[in-house]
């Protein structure tokens, strides 16, 4: 709960996001004072395991001194600069190439923006304008999926497939469609298997371009692993089926890579763990393990060409945002991607993978538990009223939320979503912690199920 000395100021100053507004103001929340590692200590004093790395991105823990002092550093330097009108500043051009020369795929050019929400955007805005750079106005809808995940602007939340963000904010926007969530352990017809699973889903895809016809969807958006779906992998072949049908209607593929790059999924790229081969690629959170705002669209060498042909013929390229490239953030960026560099974090993510999903497996056969899925250092547990015949808990009994809150009395950090249990904690975990963040939650998990049985 709020100490006395901040509770008025919380209540009357914040709105706090991606919250129950009316049940905050009446219980209050908790503020957060410090970082060490992997752990973050709130006004009180209390020690959390954060395992979601705050919003799945704090990648390189809460207290690495070599980007703070970059920052400064910078700041003395040159605090700020912009990308308009043919300049910029060193940082944001050597973040740029070094952004290409690690790129999954091979790419032409990087656009820099705040936020996932943002360079998503700026993707969506991309796809309409490169259509109609070559003569294909028509082709604007843009598909996303059931409980994907791409930002909060209005375009970006429109694409994504979640209905609590949707709701009274007049969202989506009618040129964006959603197909299947494809969640195998929640909607696989008895026997089918996953790669049968997959095919289903790839000819729902399809169908849907069909319906809406081909030469009207100009892109498909999709992460890797999907974050808001509830740090859910893809079931086996579905992006070699998915991706065979965007090529098939000349559909551009936006990887959202937001929280799989960067080491998350025990590669560099969600897009080399899965086989991915965007048109276009979003990422931010761990590319400055989130000590500074900033994020990136590489987009590939055709779409390069019709933004430099279209802007030659209206004499501009009409898009920017004033802080896109900001030199202390491409410089923290920068160091960031040193560090992952140095220190092997993609190697220590693959050792570290092992125990943790291994851990979280072993807990299938807790009552609470109908599956576990995850991949390098993010997974999720769904838990299930019953688990011979996927009988989900009743929404009004709020089990996810129950056991998230169980955990923070454990002091663990995890998210509730549906009715799934998201890890994703800081890339630097080690072993150790690793099994402490599986004490906590089974501390947690055996506290609800005594809870239920009363």
């Amino acid at each position: 709960m709020l100490a006395n000395s901040h509770d008025l100021m919380d209540r009357d100053s914040l709105i706090h996001q991606q919250t129950n507004l009316a049940d905050h103001r009446e219980n209050g929340g908790t503020i957060m004072a410090r970082g060490e590692g992997i752990w973050v200590y709130d006004e009180t004093g209390k020690k959390y395991l954060e395992a979601m790395a705050g919003l799945w991105c704090a990648s390189l823990g809460f207290s690495e001194k070599r980007l703070a002092e970059v920052a400064y550093k910078q700041m003395l330097e040159l605090p700020y600069y912009h990308t308009f009108f043919g300049k910029g500043n060193v940082q944001a051009v050597e973040l740029a190439a070094k952004l290409l020369s690690i790129a999954p795929v091979p790419m032409s050019k990087v656009l820099f923006q705040c936020s996932g929400s943002e360079a998503n955007d700026t993707a969506i805005k991309l796809v309409w304008y490169y259509h109609n750079a070559i003569g294909k106005p028509e082709k604007k809808k843009i598909i996303g999926r059931i409980r994907g995940y791409h930002g909060n602007t209005i375009a970006a939340v429109s694409v994504s497939g979640q209905p609590h963000m949707h709701t009274d904010f007049d969202a989506p926007l009618s040129l964006f469609k959603h197909t299947d969530h494809p969640h195998y352990y929640r909607f696989h017809l008895e026997g089918e298997t996953e790669e049968a699973f997959a095919t289903r889903m790839a000819e729902n895809l399809e169908k849907l371009i069909l319906a809406e016809g081909p030469e009207t969807v100009g892109a498909f958006f999709a992460e890797p692993v999907q974050g808001g779906g509830g740090a859910l992998p893809p079931p086996a072949t579905y992006f070699e089926k998915i991706q065979a049908v965007l090529k098939k209607y000349d559909i551009l593929f936006l990887a959202d890579e937001v929280i799989c790059g960067f080491g998350r999924t025990g590669e560099m790229w969600g897009s080399t763990t899965y086989g991915l081969k965007p048109d276009m690629l979003s990422c931010a959170k761990a590319l400055s393990a989130s000590y500074q705002p900033i994020s990136a669209l590489m987009i590939s060498e055709k779409i390069d060409q019709a933004l430099v042909a279209q802007s030659a013929k209206l004499g501009t390229f009409g898009h920017g945002y004033t802080y896109g490239g900001h030199p202390v953030a491409c410089a923290v960026a920068l160091e960031t991607l040193k560090i992952y560099e140095e220190r092997d974090i993609v190697g220590h993510v693959k050792r570290v993978s092992k125990p943790f999903l291994d851990g979280l497996m072993a807990l299938k056969d807790h009552p609470l538990v109908g599956d576990v899925r995850g991949i390098g250092l993010v997974a999720g547990v769904e838990l299930m009223a019953d688990k011979v015949s996927r009988t989900p808990f009743a929404p009004e009994q709020k089990i996810a939320v129950r056991v998230m809150d169980a955990c923070a009395e454990h002091g663990l950090i995890v998210r509730a979503i549906m009715d799934r249990i998201a890890f994703t904690p800081p890339l630097i975990i080690t072993e150790a912690e690793v099994e402490e963040l599986l004490v906590r939650f089974k501390k947690a998990l055996d506290q609800v199920w005594d809870g239920l049985k009363v």
